[in-house]
């Protein structure tokens, strides 16, 4: 293998390596403590993530969601493009599921702060 090559191996190794310690770094906050439900912009329930549980959210229109294990997610709806069921889990503070065809959102808040700011400008 000639110099120039190893050169690039080693060149695409270090910013695979740096891409992978800046996807760490701005991925939302640390671990959540709710789940908190708002449908049509109104909060309408919010989860405790560390007490087990399935909730239906909705009558004809309906997102099944099941928090675990401090996570929450949306394990079946009827919606139509399921969406919201393949965002999968969620746990850490900022993030969410939208179910846009039902107007809901699940979003995890409180919990504890990362031990570091960042600031994106």
């Amino acid at each position: 293998m000639d110099q120039r090559r190893k050169r690039d191996i080693l060149l695409a190794a270090g910013i695979l390596l740096l891409s992978g310690i800046l996807y760490l770094l701005s991925r939302p906050g640390g671990t959540g403590a709710w789940a908190v439900v708002t449908i049509d912009g109104r909060e309408t329930a919010r989860y405790v993530l560390m007490e087990d549980r399935t909730v239906t959210l909705g009558d004809g229109a309906y997102n099944i969601l099941k928090v675990s294990r401090g996570t929450a997610a949306i394990i079946e709806a009827n919606c139509g493009d399921y969406t919201c069921v393949r965002t999968g889990e969620i746990s850490r503070e900022g993030e969410s599921i939208v179910c846009l065809p039902h107007r809901l959102i699940v979003r995890i808040e409180g919990g504890e702060a990362l031990p570091f700011d960042a600031s994106v400008g």
